[in-house]
């Protein structure tokens, strides 16, 4: 089985684990190409580029995107234009791994799978435009970004509540809360 790997990092000869969300050090590895490309920008990150706004650290990684139940990547707009501003003018790689001695499905995402030990790069390829990319595989159905004009009222309303709690819980990233506070105008309010 053939595993890709997204990464805005040039040159990788060996993918090396590294701790992300699940507090553990793995390698990532999709055996879909099209899902590595929510991973080659982070929107927390680009608003801080963008506004000019200095942050030391490592930046709060956030997107909304899921996947259906055939296991397609579905990216949803949490605000207007979200996909454009995120991955627009973005650039990354796209690494491609022939072999993996060790590894386990990785059970919260679809066509997800992990291994503890490094793993050697075959080839990649370089992405001059994610968003580019992410509309030329919307129209061969293998992504689906689902706009943010096209929510229903119950749908916006969900968003509103999601990010007033992640707000709320997430008060120690202040990275985090200065990008949620600049793309949600109501947490402003008050």
């Amino acid at each position: 089985m053939r595993f890709y790997h997204g990464s805005k990092v040039p040159d990788i000869e060996v993918l090396k684990p590294s701790i992300s969300n699940h507090g553990k050090p793995w390698v990532y590895l999709t055996s879909r190409r099209a899902n590595t490309l929510v991973y080659l920008s982070n929107a927390v990150e680009k608003f801080h580029i963008e506004q000019k706004i200095e942050h030391k650290g490592k930046f709060y990684t956030w997107a909304s995107y899921g996947f259906n139940k055939e296991g397609i990547l579905v990216i949803e707009e949490y605000y207007p234009q979200a996909t454009e501003e995120t991955y627009k003018g973005e650039e990354g790689f796209i690494y491609c791994v022939d072999s993996v001695q060790n590894y386990s499905k990785q059970e919260d995402i679809p066509f997800a799978f992990i291994s503890e030990q490094p793993v050697a790069v075959t080839s990649f390829e370089y992405i001059s435009d994610v968003y580019e990319e992410m509309l030329r595989l919307e129209q061969l159905g293998e992504i689906i970004i689902k706009r943010y004009e096209a929510h229903s009222k119950e749908k916006l309303e969900w968003i509103e509540k999601v990010i007033q709690e992640d707000f709320m819980q997430h008060q120690d990233r202040q990275d985090y809360i200065t990008f949620l506070k600049g793309k949600f105008k109501f947490l402003n309010k008050g």
